[in-house]
């Protein structure tokens, strides 16, 4: 996006899902630099499955629950329940949230928010955490002024990516190891990504949750997520509803194949691929209004491992 000034004002105000209501003054208490942002939100959760069983970490088995928290506010609280110290500080593990990478990116985005700084979610699959996969991700991304730049707040600072032993800016993250929604849908299409290499886990065969079909939808939720709907990676709503419930419960083998996604659904997605890579903000909100992409006010929603879905209101 080329304007500034609508982006800022847009992005450096807060969504109904990073608003961190009650809980802003405590975030007063955190600096205004990306840099330790980024290394606080990094102390704010522990990833759900990245290190196997939570119960292997001293987590009872009934945190997992807190993957379903949607709201920075809801986080927060959790968050000053267990630790009243503000973010900024080491956290023992035990003292993080229970979650997943749209949750660092929900609490980084909010915190950046809280200072006035523009930022955003970016939905895609990235390249440097399992080598030889595209993994299903969610970063943030912050306009310097000049321009857009990708910051990954999941990662620990020294990270070094897998795949080639060298180090990244996790606060500028190459464009070609972190695909957004867009890139990576015209990528796979172009055949320069292979689709199965787009996966949400290579150990998970759920045909949905792999190749063309998930693409499009993390294409969706990333365009939501540049309509300030900083949406749950599970969550079903519009056009991802039906056939990806179907798909996610094993009931279909038939979405591994591309032709899976008919041919009105592969150009509706081609379509909005070139879109959002090149809209402005006014362009975003159009398109988001479409009836098979605007978030009603009930979805949805699909909590792994395979749970069956369930209704839920947004507030």
């Amino acid at each position: 996006m080329d304007d500034f000034d609508v982006s800022h004002g847009f992005y450096a105000s807060h969504s109904r899902f990073t608003d961190p209501g009650a809980h802003s003054d405590w975030l007063d208490g955190t600096p205004r630099d990306l840099t330790a942002l980024r290394e606080a939100a990094s102390q704010l959760v522990f990833h759900y499955w990245a290190q196997g069983d939570i119960t292997q970490h001293g987590f009872p088995a009934s945190r997992r629950e807190e993957i379903t928290l949607r709201y920075a506010a809801d986080m927060f609280a959790r968050l000053r329940e267990l630790d009243p110290a503000p973010p900024g500080g080491s956290r023992s593990p035990l003292h993080r949230i229970v979650g997943c990478c749209r949750d660092f990116t929900v609490l980084f985005v909010s915190m950046a928010r809280h200072h006035g700084i523009p930022a955003r979610a970016r939905v895609g699959f990235a390249s440097y955490l399992i080598p030889g996969w595209y993994l299903d991700h969610v970063v943030a991304e912050v306009h310097d002024g000049d321009g857009w730049r990708l910051v990954e707040p999941q990662l620990p600072t020294g990270f070094r990516d897998p795949v080639d032993d060298t180090a990244f800016d996790l606060l500028d993250v190459p464009r070609d190891r972190f695909l957004t929604g867009p890139d990576a849908w015209t990528a796979a299409r172009a055949g320069d990504v292979d689709p199965a290499r787009l996966v949400v886990s290579p150990d998970l065969d759920a045909p949905f949750l792999r190749g063309l079909p998930y693409a499009r939808h993390n294409l969706v939720l990333d365009l939501a997520a540049l309509n300030k709907h900083e949406m749950l990676q599970w969550d079903l709503w519009g056009d991802l509803d039906a056939g990806t419930v179907l798909s996610a419960t094993g009931l279909s083998a038939t979405a591994l194949d591309p032709a899976a996604l008919d041919p009105a659904a592969l150009a509706r997605a081609d379509e909005l691929a070139e879109l959002v890579a090149d809209a402005d903000v006014e362009q975003l909100r159009v398109a988001f209004d479409a009836d098979d992409l605007r978030v009603p006010p009930v979805i949805r929603s699909v909590t792994p491992p395979g749970q069956l879905p369930v209704e839920v209101v947004l507030r």
